[in-house]
């Protein structure tokens, strides 16, 4: 495979910009230019209140929360979008308001296409266990897209989608990262 990516997007109105949990999103630099800080290993924005409270006020609906049985079917539709288009899934996980994937792909398509890709198959994945929000949508506009230079940082990723989000309700990664998964098991009980 030729480019590697880790894939972010949030249940609608979830994971606003401006969280004080951080986020990444276009913000205006010092310059007053669009700026997106989603380089892996450098910090993201936080804690913007007044960015929180502007994009509150657009939303068309209530918040989204995902349950276990859209989690559980969204690893499958992960998984068989990635086969039928010929990726590697490397990782996913699904938590109530997000979602993560670590993706292996030929060649050097958009990594936009590959995002939306994914969202228009979750999307009726989820459709099929409920019904399209009032507003039209379960997922946030965007997602973040970041590029993973070499093997290192696509097992780093794989590990961060594993283990380290919080309540997870369903967790996949393919089997050449278990060795990968246990050291690091070991490493965090030592």
């Amino acid at each position: 495979m030729d480019r590697h990516w880790l894939l972010t997007w949030t249940c609608y109105g979830t994971w606003l910009p401006g969280d004080a949990r951080g986020f990444v999103s276009h913000v205006r630099d010092e310059d007053g230019s669009l700026v997106i800080h989603n380089i892996p290993g450098t910090p993201y924005d936080a804690d913007m209140p007044a960015l929180e409270k502007y994009a509150r006020s657009q939303m068309k609906g209530p918040p989204l929360r995902l349950e276990q049985p859209e989690a559980d079917a969204l690893i499958v539709q992960y998984q068989e979008t990635s086969r039928i288009r010929q990726w590697e899934l490397e990782a996913a996980s699904v938590m109530y308001n997000h979602t993560h994937l670590v993706v292996s792909v030929g060649g050097d398509p958009d990594p936009q296409d590959v995002l939306e890709l994914l969202k228009s198959w979750a999307t009726r994945a989820v459709k099929k266990l409920r019904p399209l929000p009032a507003n039209g949508t379960f997922w946030t506009a965007k997602g973040s897209k970041r590029k993973l230079p070499n093997e290192r940082a696509v097992r780093d990723a794989v590990i961060y989608v594993v283990r380290k989000q919080p309540n997870p309700l369903a967790v996949w990664y393919a089997p050449r990262w278990e060795t990968a998964i246990q050291e690091y098991d070991h490493r965090s009980l030592t």
